[in-house]
């Protein structure tokens, strides 16, 4: 009896056992299927999803009225104009500001000048006594006419150096509030008529000096030229203390500071000046767009800094030769790299855009 219940409870438990083992593999498989079905669900819609990417890539390429597009980057109408130092000095005096408006000219930035002037005003001394002991002494024959001309020389690039030095003068006084346009104007009419004066005098001490009964300077005479050679030389060293402005624009960088000493570097820019009255897009258009890029053509262009907006500008100047990208670096140079051609483009009306912004632009179709 004992032997018995023992049996039909050990097979009891055992049907209990692989029942639940199939509902538990019922589960799993209806699991699986779920997850297949979800599965089936994904990929479809991946397809479908990849399909209309495509058909409004489709769409999109069928919309485009460009040409050709092109990298390129903002600069003002005379481009960065970099102004640095000719000689070693320390900066005395900074003039102007940022976002200022210079005019061509204006002295931007005075290096210390103190032995400068002392070396010129001593010049000038020895120079003003050489002249007296040359004229205490007859000219020979023939000579007249030549030292007439040297006088008149030296007496002309005095009188521009002092031109030069009254439009610096009313140029800053027009700056502080103390001047005037009229009397910059009046200034830089004396400075033109001076230059003008000195290629006058210039000529004609030429013609004189080419004649061929003209004698040899005397002692006294040569020793006049090099007082007056010592004379220009102080001169230029001293205009080199200044830096004046190249062209008439803005200032847009400024690093220079009072007191800093600087020296000649063509990697170190005391100014950088722009005509801002125009800016413009320097574009790199691919040698295989060339013939389509016509002066005139008219150019959408666009700029990361303003996603929603489109600039209009027109072709105004083509590179006269092919040359190497310069916005789109593409490592080191290989003989099948594509040479790229620069084009100018004006922007029209006033734009946001900044000089060193890069932009694209894109060559509109014309009818």
């Amino acid at each position: 009896m004992s032997t018995e219940s023992s049996n039909g409870s050990g097979k009891s438990s055992w049907l209990d056992l692989r029942t639940g083992l199939l509902v538990v593999m019922a589960v799993a498989l209806g699991a699986l299927g779920s997850m297949v079905m979800n599965g089936d669900e994904i990929s479809t819609s991946t397809v479908v999803a990849e399909e209309t990417a495509k058909a409004d890539a489709v769409t999109e390429t069928e919309k485009i009225d460009w040409l050709a597009a092109a990298p390129g980057r903002i600069e003002p109408r005379t481009g960065l104009v970099r102004v640095g130092a000719q000689l070693l000095g320390r900066i005395a005096e900074v003039t102007v500001k940022l976002n200022d408006l210079v005019e061509e000219g204006e002295l931007l930035i005075r290096l210390d000048d103190e032995e400068a002037r002392a070396r010129l005003q001593a010049a000038e001394t020895e120079a003003a006594s050489r002249k007296r002991e040359r004229d205490a002494q007859s000219a020979e024959r023939g000579r007249e006419d030549l030292r007439k001309a040297e006088d008149n020389v030296f007496s002309a690039e005095r009188a521009l150096t002092n031109a030069r030095f009254e439009l610096e003068y009313e140029l800053q006084a027009k700056r502080n509030g103390s001047g005037s346009d009229e009397r910059v104007s009046e200034a830089r009419k004396g400075a033109t008529i001076a230059k003008e004066k000195l290629q006058k005098e210039r000529a004609a001490y030429a013609i004189a000096q080419a004649k061929s009964d003209v004698p040899a300077p005397s002692r006294l005479e040569s020793a006049l030229q090099a007082a007056r050679s010592d004379v220009a030389v102080a001169e230029a060293v001293l205009e080199k203390t200044r830096i004046r402005a190249p062209v008439a624009g803005t200032i847009l960088q400024l690093p220079a500071k009072v007191g800093e000493m600087v020296a000649p570097s063509p990697e170190q820019a005391m100014v950088v000046i722009g005509d801002m009255s125009v800016v413009r897009l320097k574009a790199e258009v691919d040698e295989h767009d060339v013939s389509k890029i016509k002066v005139g053509g008219k150019v959408k262009v666009k700029s990361n800094a303003y996603p929603d907006r489109e600039f209009s500008g027109k072709v105004t100047e083509l590179a006269p030769s092919l040359g190497s990208p310069k916005f789109a670096l593409r490592g080191a140079r290989r003989p099948t790299d594509v040479e790229v051609l620069e084009v100018t483009i004006d922007l029209d009306g006033s734009v946001p855009l900044l000089p060193g912004m890069r932009a694209d632009a894109f060559f509109e179709k014309t009818d």
